[in-house]
């Protein structure tokens, strides 16, 4: 007898491996995700320009950081003595002029050189509800806590979305291996209705994109915690994120669908190193524990230079 509906996910054309560059931009689900990956060693960066939302915003980002488009001081703005942009995450803002631009702008070359070197890139839409500036009609990704009386709220339609998502296709993420998941996180700030219509729309315009560009996949995220795990014990505390084993769960899932079968081999062995450097010996002096780094950078030569271990051989060289 079966109590729960498994969701299958069909493995993507193109896979991804310890010798692809990745990079992940979206919502904190992305960031989520993105965790499993960087635990297992491989090469991704996620969110250099912070935590963003809507669809609009990452096709903004994206095309900013393919032409290294630096940010001016004309797009700075202040409130309590605190400088920050509308198209960066809060954590870039600073008192001065100077240092918010210097934060932000290495912020973009760093994207940049990741959006140039990825061979993959994973796209986690969060919302289709917008804030538009009313003085200049410009979606923010962020309204850094100002007064909701500067904004206009609206959801994007399908058709808004799908261009916005085609735009993405056509421009920075030309020749790349595109992967779109939809945040399973419920926004519930914006009401239980109006989050199932965002989330709709958003599935409904990644149908559209997927079916149109053969190098887009998508991996269903949110079908598989809300109709797989289907359960609040998957979700935090606060009853809108999913919790540690539901990420983990859904983690498993993704690697299953997008890493090659070489990859998926590997992934225990570096796992293992990694939990090894993890370990605090009782005795760092003692012969057994010397024995334990020569093993495990033994362990570290036998994976050869595909994976960057450079960190955990220099820990476990440092007590021998």
């Amino acid at each position: 007898m079966k109590f729960r509906t498994e969701v299958d996910v069909a493995p993507f054309t193109a896979k991804t491996g310890y010798g692809s560059n990745i990079l992940a931009v979206g919502s904190c689900f992305a960031d989520n995700m993105s965790a499993l990956l960087q635990r297992a060693k491989f090469r991704i960066t996620v969110n250099p320009t912070g935590v963003i939302f809507n669809p609009a915003s990452i096709a903004a980002t994206l095309e900013r950081l393919e032409s290294r488009r630096h940010v001016t001081r004309e797009e700075l703005h202040e409130r309590n003595g605190i400088r920050f942009c509308y198209d960066f995450h809060g954590s870039f803002s600073a008192p001065s002029a100077e240092e918010a631009l210097d934060r932000m702008n290495a912020a973009i070359e760093q994207g940049a050189e990741a959006l140039t070197k990825a061979d993959c890139v994973i796209i986690t839409l969060g919302t289709a509800w917008v804030y538009e500036l009313k003085c200049s009609g410009s979606i923010v990704a962020n309204c850094h806590k100002q007064p909701s009386s500067e904004f206009r709220r609206r959801r994007l339609s399908v058709d808004e979305t799908v261009w916005q998502l085609t735009s993405m296709m056509r421009g920075p993420l030309t020749g790349k291996h595109v992967i779109f998941t939809v945040s399973p996180v419920r926004h519930l700030g914006d009401g239980a209705d109006e989050n199932f219509l965002s989330k709709a729309t958003l599935k409904l315009a990644v149908a559209e994109l997927v079916a149109a560009y053969p190098s887009a996949d998508y991996f269903p995220a949110y079908e598989i915690l809300n109709d797989d795990l289907r359960d609040y014990r998957f979700y935090a505390d606060d009853l809108v994120h999913p919790s540690a084993k539901a990420i983990e769960y859904i983690g498993g899932k993704f690697f299953g669908a997008a890493l090659s079968p070489e990859t998926i081999e590997m992934m225990p062995r570096v796992l293992k190193i990694v939990e090894a450097a993890e370990h605090r010996p009782l005795n760092a002096s003692s012969d057994a524990f010397r024995t334990f780094c020569r093993r495990n950078i033994e362990a570290i030569n036998a994976l050869g230079g595909e994976v960057d271990m450079s960190s955990e051989r220099r820990h476990f060289e440092s007590f021998l």
